[in-house]
This record gives C-alpha cells, sequence and structure tokens, in this order.
C-alpha cells in the first residue's frame, strides 16, 4: 500500500489556513482534469483532511436516498472516523486502491455547487476559534465520538440517520475550520441524535414484542 503523502508535500504550520472549504473544493474542481481521484481530494485538503473527507461523506446522508443508501454512504465515514480514532496520523491515509477511485469531475462540481451555498451560510458562523484540539488525544476523542455516529449512519435505523449525518458534518466542518466552539456544538448534537436514535430501536423492540 501506497502512503499518499509520501511524495513530499510542502510544510504547512497546524494554524496556516488559507482557503475556507467551499472555496477550496471549487478551485480543485477548477483546476482538475476529467476525472478526481480521492487521492487528489486528500491531498488538496492536507492536514484539514479528516473533516473534510466527514463534511464530503455526511452531507449526502442529508438528503432522501434509496432504501440501502446508507449501507455504502456510512462505510467510507466509518474508515475516516476509525483513522481520527485510531491512526498515529494527522491526516487522512488511503489505501492505493481507494486512493486511485476516479469520479467524473462534472458531478463532483455539481455537488460542489450544491453544497457551497450551505458551506458558504456555514462559514459566516464557523470560524478559527477556541481551538482545543492541540494533541492527538484531543482528536482522538472526537475520533470516537465520530465513529459511533458513523456507525449508527451505516445501520438501518428508521428516521436514525438524518440528525448523526447533520452532527458528523458539523463536526468536520468546525474540524476544517479549527473551531473549537463549533465542535463542541457537533458534539452536543451528535449525542443528542445517539440518544434519539437508542429511543427509536427501544420503541422499535418494544412494539416487535408486543406483536410477537
Amino acid at each position: 500500500m501506497t502512503d499518499i503523502f509520501a511524495t513530499g508535500l510542502p510544510a504547512r504550520a497546524a494554524t496556516h489556513h488559507p482557503q475556507q472549504l467551499s472555496q477550496l473544493l471549487r478551485n480543485l474542481s477548477l483546476n482538475a482534469g476529467p476525472k478526481i481521484t480521492l487521492r487528489e481530494l486528500a491531498v488538496a485538503m492536507e492536514d484539514r483532511s479528516f473533516g473534510a473527507f466527514l463534511v464530503v461523506f455526511a452531507l449526502p446522508n442529508l438528503i432522501p436516498l434509496p432504501p440501502g443508501a446508507t449501507f455504502i454512504l456510512g462505510l467510507p465515514l466509518i474508515f475516516v472516523a476509525w483513522q481520527m480514532l485510531a491512526s498515529r496520523r494527522t491526516r487522512i491515509w488511503l489505501p492505493q486502491r481507494m486512493g486511485d477511485y476516479a469520479f467524473e469531475n462534472t458531478t463532483f462540481f455539481v455537488f460542489v455547487n450544491r453544497i457551497t451555498p450551505w458551506l458558504q451560510r456555514a462559514e459566516t458562523l464557523i470560524r478559527p476559534r477556541g481551538w482545543f484540539l492541540g494533541s492527538r488525544f484531543a482528536e482522538r476523542l472526537i475520533g470516537l465520538l465520530a465513529l459511533i455516529l458513523a456507525i449508527v449512519i451505516f445501520l438501518p435505523i428508521p428516521f436514525g440517520n438524518w440528525l448523526p449525518a447533520f452532527a458528523l458534518a458539523v463536526i468536520g466542518f468546525a474540524h476544517t475550520e479549527r473551531d473549537g466552539l463549533g465542535l463542541v456544538a457537533g458534539a452536543v448534537i451528535g449525542i443528542v441524535s445517539l440518544a434519539v436514535a437508542s429511543t427509536v430501536i427501544l420503541a422499535a423492540g418494544a412494539l416487535l414484542t408486543f406483536i410477537f
């Protein structure tokens, strides 16, 4: 397996933040060829790749999807969250086959255009402040919550996927913008979503017990 960051990227200070996420995604699409690989996306995000990948894979879960779609969209979230929790790296790592996966730039551009208004509105609220993830341990705690939320999204829980996906989108976006207060807000939403999902599961179990 090839390390996508073994090619010698320019060193960056952890606090150097030249572009907002909406502009970064748009520039990536405008400057890319007919296809974009996940590796190119990860390299463009650099030290913000954990949060950016959470946003990219969480947002599709916020729109109506056919049954079973969360199985497909939940797996990448589990993969990203697991790395936040367990990896020693500060950036996402992709196996070579996954990194080589390419998608049409035209499709990516349409996706970016659809989420850009949402991102730009969020960027007026989320900004670098109260950044408390100065250690890898603190980031692992966020990764643990993100992993639990990703597993909930993956599970076929009726009406139980939207709120965890929204929480992950907030957590991911706050992570890219170095907004500690935004991370706290995302964590609170995530904990509430877990309580809601638990209630749904318990209610469904009680109903099945009553029926059978």
